[in-house]
């Protein structure tokens, strides 16, 4: 009896300990997001200094005009915005359809040759982004490619892609291989039944893809930094490099990132609930 209590007890501890070591990693991830939120509603101009509960940083954002300081925002911080958001649905949109079409391709070769691929694969996930970064600003200016909006998403293109075939594959392994066969057999050709068939089997793995392209294109910094050239194109994350450069960050980027981030929330969270929708049925 006693030493089964003494498990019970060290059992205890242990899932204690294991849940908050848990609660301990969520708090030092998501505290600094809840920060930013927290403090986009009021209108200090200093991340920390609590002047007030107010909506003006966000009719800042929004009217282009700060009325307390009687200026406008920073111009510069909507030509960013802008161009992040073209490069990032761009670079997504064809990521997704390059990965599918790479993904689909590597699930037909063979066992030996399937795993060789994969692992180039992976290669460009785990390799830092300053040496992807650097190894197509020298592929471009060996090509003698003038570097600006293109180059930038072709650079997205080339690290997002392999997200999306990570992302498609395991759907491909749970697909029913001789449906895309019947369909052929049916009357359908090669691409009616890959857009009829298959698409609609993978569509969560893509819309995944998306996702996760769409977010890591947004973040990234160190390939967008070597590939956009010196034309004055800027993205989020380069605006931002350069505005703390100057000594402080603009507080409209406060509500700014409260915005973006409780969008992609919502995006995954859908996403999420669709795909657990489909596998139950």
């Amino acid at each position: 009896m006693t030493t089964k209590t003494s498990i019970d007890k060290r059992n205890a501890w242990l899932r204690a300990i294991s849940q908050g070591y848990l609660w301990l990693l969520l708090v030092v991830l998501y505290a600094p997001i809840l920060l930013i939120i927290v403090f986009s509603f009021t209108q200090s101009k200093v991340l920390g200094n609590w002047t007030g509960f107010t909506l003006g940083l966000y009719e800042n954002l929004f009217s282009g005009y700060d009325v307390s300081a009687q200026v406008r925002v920073d111009p510069n911080l909507y030509r960013a915005l802008l161009y992040t958001a073209i490069i990032a649905f761009a670079a997504a949109l064809v990521a997704t359809l390059l990965g599918t079409i790479a993904a689909v391709g590597i699930f037909n070769l063979r066992q030996r040759y399937r795993k060789g691929v994969m692992f180039l694969n992976s290669i460009p996930m785990i390799n830092p982004d300053i040496i992807t970064g650097i190894s197509l600003f020298l592929l471009f200016v060996f090509l003698g490619i003038s570097r600006g909006l293109t180059t930038v998403i072709i650079a997205h293109v080339v690290f997002c892609t392999p997200y999306v075939v990570l992302s498609v594959m395991p759907r491909l392994t749970k697909m029913n291989p001789n449906i895309y066969e019947a369909a052929l057999d049916l009357g359908a050709t090669p691409a009616q039944a890959f857009r009829k068939v298959m698409v609609p089997e993978l569509w969560p793995g893509m819309v995944s893809g998306f996702i996760l392209s769409l977010t890591l294109s947004i973040d990234d910094f160190g390939v967008t930094f070597f590939t956009k050239g010196s034309n004055g194109l800027e993205t989020l994350s380069t605006f931002i490099y350069s505005d703390a450069r100057k000594g402080g960050l603009t507080p409209e980027l406060r509500p700014l990132f409260s915005l973006i981030f409780l969008t992609i929330l919502v995006l995954l969270i859908i996403s999420n609930l669709r795909t657990s929708k489909q596998t139950k049925k």
